[in-house]
């Protein structure tokens, strides 16, 4: 399924309210969220504790669809968790038997809207149908509502921001990016990330497009063995906890450099 604007949305990439670089909104990076939880945060952590290693998150886009069981059984056998951002009307509904499995084998799962509709061209009751149907749709099959989502194009202001704190939901942007849509070469998509890992980084990928599920297995290896930790991304900002927070003035966004049309 093509989906139009999958593209670059920010170098500076945030865990709790993460919004597009040149926009005049507030922003929270995971080492900060970690330093300024309070002392009896109760945030999760994951394999370590990402205030002292070297951690990254993976992130997956607009599934689930054919190739995400082959994806799973590749991070079951690595041994990692990732987060996946799920649409609702075509993905989720299709593959109640893979949203199961993402939940049951502890990844976190995640909203990227009903219909990848860009939020900040839609009304306020458009906006909260697109987050709200895929909360419902998800809790239906796992038994909880998630508490991150993702913009389509990582576009968001504040009338975004206002209802996904209202539904309970971190908006979660990236640090790197394949552009896996634009290619289906799985050594140059190897690249592109590896090219752009850093500490605390957030890699946004789809497990739609042909060329991706065939990167993951050498991105993880290299990325391994150059000492990353991979970690979920409550897991990153641990002790601290996702939730909605309240943000700075803003103004809309314009289209992110490079995001694709």
């Amino acid at each position: 399924m093509p989906l139009s604007g999958m593209g670059l949305a920010a170098a500076l990439v945030t865990a709790l309210t993460l919004t597009l670089s040149g926009c005049s909104m507030d922003t929270t990076a995971p080492g900060s969220a970690r330093g300024e939880a309070a002392s009896d945060a109760k945030g999760s952590f994951g394999p370590v504790d990402c205030r002292k290693a070297k951690c990254i998150a993976l992130t997956f886009d607009a599934g689930p669809g054919k190739d995400t069981p082959r994806l799973l059984d590749i991070l079951e056998e690595k041994k990692v968790h990732a987060t996946f951002f799920l649409l609702g009307k075509h993905h989720v509904i299709k593959h109640p038997d893979v949203v199961q499995r993402i939940e049951d084998e502890g990844h976190e799962v995640a909203n990227h809207t009903w219909t990848h509709q860009v939020l900040t061209d839609r009304k306020p009751d458009e906006i909260r149908a697109e987050l709200e149907k895929t909360q419902l749709a998800i809790e239906k099959i796992t038994g909880k509502k998630p508490r991150l989502m993702r913009p389509p194009q990582g576009r968001t202001d504040d009338t975004v921001s206002e209802i996904s704190k209202d539904l309970g939901l971190s908006q979660v942007l990236w640090s790197a990016t394949a552009k896996d849509y634009s290619t289906n070469d799985s050594a140059l998509i190897k690249k592109r990330i590896l090219d752009q890992a850093s500490k605390d980084g957030i890699i946004l990928l789809h497990d739609i497009y042909k060329g991706t599920v065939p990167a993951v297995p050498g991105i993880i290896d290299a990325l391994q063995k150059d000492g990353y930790t991979f970690v979920t991304v409550p897991e990153l900002m641990a002790p601290a906890r996702p939730g909605p927070s309240a943000r700075g003035r803003s103004r809309r966004c314009s289209r992110p450099s490079g995001a694709r049309r």
